[in-house]
């Protein structure tokens, strides 16, 4: 059976994006883990994601989904924040597992309308997590990261919705 964290999720665990050939709305064939860091949410783990390592074995999730949670991480330019998050991310899943996440779009009212927003994620962002990226440097205005960088995730799909930007990113290992 395949297994799915969904981190930040809250009360909610519906499946609201789904992968390339399946269907949203339910986590058939998968097991769910839930996380969030408020306990009065009754998920299986309760959790700071701003503290590292995060509780799990290296290559434990097929898939990792949080949806209008990562802009309540780390802060605004902290960039060794954001590198080390996302090289979790990348720990915990195993090779060609997917990433799955949601944020408010940078120009909506809510990027920092609410007072817990504290970062903006966006396409540009992403980039910065590939490390075929970094074939730029020197070449382009890129800046490298690869020295506090060492995970690797490919762009799979990006869609702006409104006041979202979803996006899908897969685990190179």
């Amino acid at each position: 059976m395949r297994k799915v964290l969904l981190f930040g999720c809250g009360s909610r665990t519906e499946n609201i994006v789904g992968l390339p050939g399946e269907t949203p709305g339910t986590w058939d064939g998968y097991e769910v883990t839930t996380l969030d860091v408020n306990p009065d949410h009754g998920t299986d783990m309760v959790f700071d994601l701003n503290t590292f390592p995060y509780p799990f074995a290296d290559n434990s999730f097929d898939r990792v989904e949080g949806h209008q949670v990562l802009e309540h991480l780390g802060s605004l330019g902290d960039y060794r924040h954001l590198f080390r998050e996302f090289e979790e991310w990348h720990r915990i899943l195993k090779p060609g597992g997917y990433f799955v996440a949601s944020v408010p779009m940078w120009n909506s009212l809510w990027a920092f309308g609410d007072p817990s927003h504290v970062r903006v994620i966006n396409a540009g962002t992403l980039t910065f997590l590939d490390q075929e990226s970094y074939k730029q440097v020197g070449k382009s205005p890129i800046s490298d990261f690869r020295f506090c960088y060492k995970g690797n995730f490919s762009c799979v799909q990006t869609q702006e919705a409104g006041d979202n930007f979803f996006f899908i990113l897969r685990a190179v290992k």
